[in-house]
Order: structure tokens, then sequence, then C-alpha cells
């Protein structure tokens, strides 16, 4: 069966623009699709050419195959509008184009390493991945990335001289610190394809979150602006300047237990430390997040009893308490919605059986 051409509209090119920044933490949680943005205005003087064969002139280290690959799935835009590649370029046209994205300048290896692998075919790769595991190569992580164990059950070494030089196979990324399911494609094609939907925003990921204090009703949205904080580069915060990029989490209680509540967050956007920034925002940071201050007691007494059942808490898990637990997307060559989940790792589920004890298992 041929992969499929079928269109996905495309929002406003220039809503989804990813920064380079953003690109260069590997221990920043992106879901949204991994993308280079270039934006090239084409000078008075240039002569009628195809935006192909202009495109693939301008971009250094892009092939005329990977450029042909952008514009049939509808990512080269001529000021508002996607174009074909038979398009011929005219003097002063504003030219956005975006690229699934390829890693330069770092040696993946093959690294023999168990996956938990959750669905495969031909095409596609789901893999459970645990916390702790950095997804790709970056700075202060050149070994035991998911995709140096990518490189090994696959086959493939992308050393400095390999042909294939994209980013390994990815088509998004969790953080370090995130446990659960990531989307890996196994082709071009279906790299281009994955990406698109990630573009437009029609995947499907749920998480389950652990957050501190007890949530105000049953369910909710967050809408907020995300950028960076300009008192700490590694923080995220939500702004009202106009600086950030458009982010919405759905949440719906799963469990009361007292002093912290276990939810559901369905994301309609997926940007950077998402969930972590908004849950953050409304007063409920998640449990034993360090980096917006969920690792201290947010909620509770401070008798020596309980701090030091929070202290053994934060030992049991080490981590911000986030799990990507089910993702959904079309299959690019048999265009059947596919939806893969995996279940709370057992730190998790250590950490909620805790609070179940020492609260009498409130729910509500």
């Amino acid at each position: 069966m041929p992969f499929s051409d079928k269109p996905i509209p495309m929002p406003d090119p220039i809503e989804e623009d990813i920064t380079q920044s953003d690109e260069d933490n590997p221990d920043e949680e992106n879901d949204q699709g991994l993308f280079e943005h270039y934006h090239v205005t084409v000078d008075k003087g240039q002569s009628l050419l195809r935006v192909d064969k202009f495109l693939t002139a301008h971009i250094m280290g892009a092939s005329r195959n990977r450029i042909q690959q952008a514009i049939d799935a509808g990512y080269v835009y001529v000021g508002d509008s996607p174009v074909k590649s038979n398009y011929r370029v005219k003097p002063l046209d504003d030219i956005r184009i975006y690229l699934p994205y390829r890693r330069r300048g770092y040696e993946i290896l093959p690294e023999k390493m168990d996956l938990d692998i959750r669905y495969e075919d031909e095409d596609v790769l789901v893999i459970n991945k645990p916390a702790g595991l950095v997804v790709h190569p970056g700075c202060g992580h050149y070994t035991g990335t998911l995709l140096n164990g990518l490189a090994w059950y696959l086959g493939r070494s992308q050393g400095p001289d390999a042909k294939d030089d994209r980013m390994g196979i990815l088509v998004h990324r969790i953080d370090k610190d995130t446990s659960g399911t990531l989307l890996i494609a196994k082709n071009d094609e279906a790299q281009v394809y994955l990406a698109r939907q990630f573009f437009v925003h029609s995947i499907e990921r749920k998480y389950t979150a652990i957050v501190w204090g007890d949530m105000e009703q049953d369910s909710g949205t967050v809408t907020g602006d995300i950028g960076r904080d300009p008192a700490n580069r590694i923080r995220f915060k939500v702004v009202e300047d106009g600086t950030g990029k458009h982010a919405v989490t759905h949440w719906r209680v799963i469990e009361r237990l007292g002093y912290v509540t276990v939810i559901e967050c369905s994301l309609e956007t997926g940007r950077t430390h998402q969930i972590r920034v908004h849950m953050n925002h409304i007063g409920h940071p998640l449990f034993n997040d360090s980096t917006y201050g969920g690792d201290r007691i947010l909620k509770g007494t401070l008798y020596s009893r309980y701090r030091q059942f929070i202290d053994n808490c934060f030992e049991v898990l080490p981590r911000q308490a986030l799990h990507a637990g089910t993702i959904g997307f079309i299959h690019p060559r048999t265009h059947k919605k596919i939806v893969v989940g995996s279940e709370l790792p057992d730190d998790m589920k250590n950490l909620i059986a805790r609070f179940r004890n020492f609260t009498g298992s409130r729910t509500d």
C-alpha cells in the first residue's frame, strides 16, 4: 500500500516557529514535532526559478529530495499559502519552510539496549521510554541515549560520514525524567507524514501526572502562552506579552489523595515543559518537579512525621511525577488510527500507594 498523500490542513506557520534554542537542550520536553524553520526573502534581482531548485541552492545541507518531501507535505509557504514544487519564485517573495529535524554534529553509534517496544511495523515504532533515559545525544550526553539504542536495534550507525544524517528517526521527544510512549519513524516517508500530524496538533497525547494539592474542580483547561522565564533560562512560564507560544492543556481528576491529586492531561498543543508550566501556573506543580518548585512540601503540615513521609516519597520518585501514557496517530501507510499505551511505571505506582496508605485512601 502506498504512503498517504491525504492533505491535512496547515495552520499559520508563524505560530509554529520552533527556535533553534529550544532544540539544543536534550533535557527539555517538547512534544511538538521537531522542525528546522527557515525564512528566506528572495532578492530583487532573482530570475524566475522553481521553488524546489531555489531552496536546494539556498539551504545548506538540504537535498532536493528532502526539499521535495517538505513541499509535498505542505511545509513550504510563500506568504500565507503553501506552494507546489513547480511554483516559480519571484523577486521579494517571502518563503518559509519547515523541515523535519536532522541533528548534525554528534556521532550516534549503536549501543545494545533493552527497549520496551509497544508497537512496531515496517514504518513506525512506539517505545515505552523509562525515566532517566536521554532521548538523543547533546551537551553532556554523548552515549547511552535512546538514539544509540535505536541505532543498535535497527542496525543503523550515524557517524560523522554517514549518508543518513537525520536526527535518528524521531518525530518528537519527551524529557529525560518523563517516562512513557515515544513515537518513532522507520523511514523518511513515515517521518514526514507523522511530523505533519504533530505540526497540525492532530496527534492524541494523554499523560498521567501527580500534582501538589487538591484540585478545586474535577476537570478543566489551562490556556496560556508559554515562553522562557527571563529570570531563569532553564525554566518556562506563562507569558502575556505576546512573546510566548499558544498552549492549551486539558486535565481531569483521576484520584484525590488529600495532599496530592492524580490527574490525566491531554495536550492540544505541545510546548516545551507544557504540562509542568501550566500546572505550576495554576498553583499545582508536579510532585518532585525541582525546576518548578515541586520538590518541597507545598501541601500539608510541617510536623516531623509528615516531613519524613514526604522525604521518603521523594526517594521513591526522584523525578517529576509525569508519564506519557497514550499516543494516537494516523498510520502513514494504512491511513488507520493507531492508539498505543503504556502503564504507569513502578515509581509512580508506589508513590500513589504510599499516599493512599498515609491518607486512608481518600477518593472523591
